[in-house]
């Protein structure tokens, strides 16, 4: 059998782990040379070997797929990407595929070929949660074969498309539609694929909560305040946080004061509350929270840091995880637990803040360290400065497998005071206590 077959044979021997590469050769052989098409052939040997052929799913249930399983779809969008792996780059191809019942990500990790509009059928693919987002995967042990056009399967994303309010919108989705009040709006200059483009970026809300989104297209005579209905718009996750994108497939309209579904200036005057941590706990990811708590500890890592010039990640003695040696940047942090009483969630405050809740700036902060002579001292100050300080803190929350995490973008001691913040406790004891 010619050489050139030789990785077909190395594919097929690992899909059906077990069976002998000379066995999978002679058929192989056999077809080929009753002129049987390669990828056909490859699907005959794979059916005739396997002791049970995974099932056929749809899109829809991928959700609940067995550990292996069959997909056919219409590949609607793939791009190349890479990644370093244990110091060596590897090449991926990453997009979406549909069948007649939904649309899903998925990651290929060989090369198999695939363009837009591809009608294929994959083997021993398997299902993978991103950003909690069921995702199709397939590589080594994966079969792909390309199969004819198929009316059946539709040619467009859109067609999937939910209607949605804002606070509904999670990483499940794909395209969206709703209704909201732009209330933050700025220009930004990129470069996307070595060209220069300007986008659009932004907060829209509406009764019920607010989500950032970028727009990859001209958004003439939309200004902050104005009201727009939106169709076919794709939600990006980061850090758990969903994000809504305007592509040249996503439609857009102005809606007129007597068509818009709710109250501009309520939306637009409207400064966000706390909300128990506990609901924050539930969430993979939370747009501009608000919480209230006691910080009940801080934690290691906070104080004077150092940060990697090139990446700002925190660097110790001067040694970057990412670049090695550096000069590293001087910072300020603090890592802090935020307790309400319904749960707790990590906080963490950027140089700004810290100084403000500190009540010492990183100079002083620094002539600490000096007058103490233990890098340790200032970490050793903001605990005993820190802990049972009652706070509020606004910001993103993000969710791993380390706990939920909120960034500080602003935070500031309420003004409720400590008599009726016990007054308010008291009421919620029972009577006879």
């Amino acid at each position: 059998m010619n050489d050139k077959y030789a990785p077909h044979i190395e594919e097929l021997a690992k899909a059906l782990d077990g069976i002998d590469h000379d066995d999978i050769k002679i058929e192989l052989d056999k077809l080929i040379r009753f002129r049987v098409p390669l990828e056909e052939a490859k699907r005959t040997v794979l059916n005739k070997f396997s002791s049970k052929e995974a099932p056929e799913i749809k899109i829809k249930d991928i959700s609940n797929a067995p550990k292996s399983f069959t997909l056919k779809g219409r590949i609607t969008s793939v791009e190349k990407r890479n990644f370093v792996l244990k110091g060596e780059t590897v090449d991926l191809y990453s997009g979406k595929i549909l069948d007649e019942t939904g649309v899903c990500l998925f990651t290929a990790w060989n090369d198999f070929c695939l363009n837009e509009g591809d009608i294929i059928r994959v083997h021993h693919a398997y299902m993978k949660l991103w950003n909690n987002r069921p995702e199709l995967n397939f590589g080594q042990r994966s079969i792909v074969e390309k199969l004819p056009e198929d009316p059946s399967i539709p040619r467009t994303e859109q067609l999937f498309t939910q209607t949605k309010k804002i606070i509904e919108i999670n990483s499940s989705d794909l395209l969206v539609s709703s209704q909201g009040i732009v209330t933050e709006m700025y220009h930004r200059d990129v470069t996307v694929k070595g060209k220069d483009t300007t986008i659009i970026e932004g907060v829209i809300a509406d009764e019920t909560g607010k989500l950032p989104f970028t727009s990859w297209v001209p958004m003439d005579g939309v200004d902050i305040g104005n009201a727009i209905s939106f169709k076919a718009a794709h939600v990006r996750i980061f850090r758990g946080i969903p994000s809504l994108n305007f592509t040249h497939e996503t439609s857009w309209e102005l809606l007129p004061d007597n068509k818009c579904p709710f109250s501009k200036n309520k939306i637009m005057t409207h400064e966000p509350t706390s909300i128990p941590i506990a609901s924050v706990l539930e969430k993979n990811g939370l747009f501009d929270a608000v919480v209230t708590g006691n910080i009940i500890s801080v934690r290691p890592g906070s104080g004077l840091i150092e940060r990697c010039p090139v990446c700002n990640r925190v660097v110790q003695n001067n040694v970057c995880r990412a670049h090695g040696t550096v000069e590293g940047v001087k910072d300020m942090r603090i890592k802090a637990i935020l307790d309400d009483g319904t749960g707790a969630v990590y906080i963490m405050l950027n140089r700004e803040l810290s100084e403000t809740i500190y009540g010492r700036s990183m100079d002083e902060a620094e002539n600490i360290i000096k007058l103490s002579l233990s890098k340790d001292a200032v970490y050793e100050s903001m605990k005993r400065s820190l802990i049972g300080t009652y706070l509020t803190v606004r910001g993103n929350s993000s969710k791993s497998e380390f706990g939920t995490t909120i960034v500080a973008r602003s935070v500031w001691v309420p003004e409720d005071d400590l008599l009726s913040r016990l007054e308010s406790l008291l009421l919620k004891l029972p009577e006879d206590v």
